[in-house]
């Protein structure tokens, strides 16, 4: 078992597919509750099969965080379920279409940025105030390399992700004496339904980096190695680590 992680309560957000979906099985293999949160009803209540299956212990709640009252709810249930929340991970997010900026719908931009980065920002809220009543727990906050370089044709997925980081470090900073840590983990490509779906709307050299042609490790990564960071990074071995944007990307910034 990872250490500290067996015996707590752990919130995954997007956890009906992809690295969330890998993130909450991960939790649940190391001995945690894991409440998996998602817009969709199939698919995290087909990652609570999983876990249960496995002989783990999960629930689901529905929740769309862009919506102030369903996180608030969300945060209440946990609370009521389990009584306590040691760790969250803010992982639910979209990645909206290719356009330039000055094509880019207004609806999509204001829906990837309300997902993407207020979503994050209001699970945080409520995280942290529940986090703040028991003395700590960690936030891991899901990012993305494009919160460090941008792509053309992403403007408001960029912007999301750079917001993430900065929020990240901004609440690391706020609440650094009061137990609870807060970082962010930045996946480069990564096979997901996302990645998938992705693919099919934007042109072909950008194709060539969805396929791994231009990453230093020669391929894309797998869900549950952007899972073994988080873990990583709620875990006791990252005791004294807060306000980190933690880069899993096969080299690919490094160039």
């Amino acid at each position: 078992m990872t250490q500290g992680i067996e015996g707590k309560v752990v919130l995954v957000t997007g956890g009906g597919s992809g690295i969330g979906r890998a993130i909450a099985l991960t939790f649940a293999r190391e001995g945690s509750a894991v409440v998996v949160s998602d817009v969709s009803g199939e698919g995290g209540n087909e990652t609570v099969r999983l876990i249960m299956q496995n002989g783990g212990e999960a629930i689901f709640i529905q929740c769309d965080v862009s919506k102030a009252v369903e996180v608030q709810g969300m945060i209440q249930k946990i609370i009521k379920t389990f009584g306590q929340l040691d760790y969250a991970v803010n992982n639910a997010g979209i990645a909206g279409i290719h356009k330039y900026v000055a094509d880019y719908p207004e609806d999509i931009w204001n829906k990837v940025l309300n997902i993407n980065l207020t979503g994050v920002w209001l699970c945080m809220k409520h995280e942290i105030s529940q986090m703040l009543s028991q003395g700590g727990g960690a936030i891991v906050n899901i990012a993305s390399i494009a919160g460090f370089a941008a792509q053309r044709g992403a403007s408001p997925y960029i912007a999301s992700k750079h917001g993430v980081i900065g929020l990240t470090k901004a609440a690391a900073l706020e609440y650094a004496k009061t137990g609870i840590r807060v970082n962010a983990v930045c996946p480069g490509i990564t096979a997901t339904p996302l990645i998938e779906n992705a693919r099919s709307e934007v042109p072909s050299e950008i194709n060539k980096i969805f396929s791994g042609e231009t990453i230093p490790m020669g391929r894309i990564a797998l869900p549950e190695e952007i899972a073994g960071a988080v873990i990583w990074l709620c875990s006791n071995a990252a005791s004294f680590v807060t306000g980190h944007a933690l880069v899993v990307d096969g080299g690919m910034i490094a160039e």
